[in-house]
C-alpha cells in the first residue's frame, strides 16, 4: 500500500503534463494542482498506510528519473512552440513543481544509492538540470558538515532565502569543486574530477537545445532550470534553517541528529516528495530508502508541512515572525541536552 501511494502521488502530475502540454486546457491546470495544492486536502485524511510496509522503491526511482530526462524536452517543446497565454503559466509552473517537487527528490534519492546505474541516472537527472555540482557537493560537503559553518547550504539565523540563495549556489559549487580535488590529492578518487563531466554536459545541453529551439527555447530551458534548482535551495533551507551542530572541546562537532534537521508531518505531502521531510533520519542513514524513513524521537519539526513553509520562506518578514520563536526555544533544548558522540558524519 505504501508504495502504491508514493507511485500514485508521483506519477499523477507526470501523467496529466504530457496530454496538457499537446493539448493544453483543464488537463495541464491540473498538474500544478496535483503537486502543489492537492496535499493541503490529502495531508487532511487518514494515512491510508499501515506503516508495517517497508519496501526499497527503487523501481519507482529509476522511472522517475527517466521520466524527468523525458519531460525536461517534452515542457521545452510545449512552451516554446505549442502553449500560449496561461496555458503558458500553467506549463511553467506544472513543469517547474514536477521537476522540482518530484525529480530532485527522486534523483537525491538515486545519487545514495550504491549501484552506479543509479548513481549515474540521478547525476544525469542533475546535469540536465544544470545542477550537476550538487551530486559531488551534496555527498561529500553537505552530509559531513551539515548545519556547520563548513555547509554553504545550512542556512544561518535571521537570513532571508533571497539573500541566501545566491550565495548557496555559488557556495555549494565552490565547496564541491574543493572537495572533489581534495579526495584526488590524497589518492582517494582515480577517476578524472567530475566537473569536467557536469559543466561539459551542461554547455552541450545548452547548445543543443539552442540549435534544436532557438534562443525562445534556450530561454524556457533555463527558466525552467532555475525553477527546478530554486526549490531544491529552498527545501535546503528550509529543512536546515537556523540549526548548527555544537563544537566540542577537541575541536570536532557533535554528530548529526534528530534536532540538526527540520522535518514535518503530512502523509500525502511526504509521498509527493518521497519522504523527504523526515529529513534527520536521512541524515543519521543516508543510504536508508525513502520508504523506511522515520521521523524519530525528539525531532526538530516545522509547524507546518515542508511545501507550505517553502511558500512562506519566500516571504522572509513571515518566516522570520514564524520560525525564529520556534528556533530560539530548540536552541535552548539542545543547549541543555547532554552532548553526543565528537565525530563528524562521514561523507556519503
Amino acid at each position: 500500500m505504501r508504495l502504491f501511494i508514493y507511485t500514485f502521488a508521483t506519477f499523477l502530475p507526470a501523467i496529466l503534463l504530457i496530454p496538457g502540454a499537446l493539448y493544453g486546457g483543464p488537463v495541464l491546470w491540473a498538474a500544478p494542482f496535483s503537486i502543489g495544492l492537492m496535499w493541503i486536502v490529502m495531508d487532511q485524511l487518514p494515512d491510508p498506510t499501515d506503516g508495517r510496509e517497508l519496501p526499497v522503491g527503487d523501481g519507482l526511482l529509476v522511472v522517475l528519473g527517466i521520466l524527468q530526462l523525458t519531460h525536461l524536452p517534452l515542457g521545452v517543446w510545449a512552451m516554446s512552440s505549442n502553449l500560449h497565454g496561461f496555458d503558458w503559466l500553467m506549463g511553467m509552473i506544472g513543469f517547474g513543481l514536477f521537476f522540482g517537487q518530484v525529480g530532485n527528490p527522486a534523483s537525491h534519492e538515486l545519487i545514495h544509492r550504491s549501484d552506479r546505474l543509479m548513481t549515474r541516472l540521478g547525476t544525469t537527472v542533475y546535469i540536465a538540470f544544470l545542477f550537476g555540482h550538487h551530486v559531488s557537493a551534496h555527498r561529500l560537503v553537505h552530509h559531513p558538515y551539515v548545519a556547520t559553518p563548513q555547509d554553504p547550504v545550512s542556512a544561518t539565523k535571521g537570513t532571508g532565502f533571497w539573500s541566501y540563495l545566491p550565495f548557496a549556489w555559488y557556495g555549494s559549487f565552490m565547496s564541491g569543486y574543493k572537495a572533489e580535488k581534495a579526495l584526488r590529492q590524497r589518492g582517494q578518487a582515480r577517476r578524472r574530477n567530475p566537473y569536467v563531466f557536469y559543466v561539459v554536459g551542461e554547455l552541450s545541453l545548452v547548445l543543443l537545445t539552442l540549435v534544436l529551439a532557438g534562443p525562445w527555447g534556450l530561454f524556457i530551458y533555463v527558466m525552467l532550470c532555475a525553477h527546478t534548482q530554486s526549490q531544491m535551495l529552498i527545501a535546503d533551507y528550509v529543512q536546515h534553517y537556523g540549526l548548527r551542530r555544537r563544537r566540542l572541546p577537541n575541536g570536532r562537532y557533535e554528530a548529526a541528529g534528530p534536532w540538526h534537521a527540520w522535518n514535518s508531518k503530512g502523509w500525502y505531502s511526504s509521498a509527493v516528495t518521497l519522504n523527504a521531510p523526515r529529513h534527520s533520519d536521512h541524515h543519521a542513514h543516508p543510504a536508508r530508502p525513502y520508504p523506511q524513513l522515520t521521523l524519530p524521537e525528539g525531532s526538530a519539526m516545522l509547524p507546518a508541512p515542508l511545501p507550505a513553509m517553502a511558500m512562506l520562506a519566500m516571504f522572509p518578514p513571515l518566516w522570520k515572525r514564524v520560525m525564529d520563536p520556534r528556533l530560539e526555544a530548540l536552541l535552548d533544548q539542545q543547549a541543555q541536552a547532554p552532548r553526543t558522540s565528537p565525530d563528524v558524519m562521514p561523507a556519503h
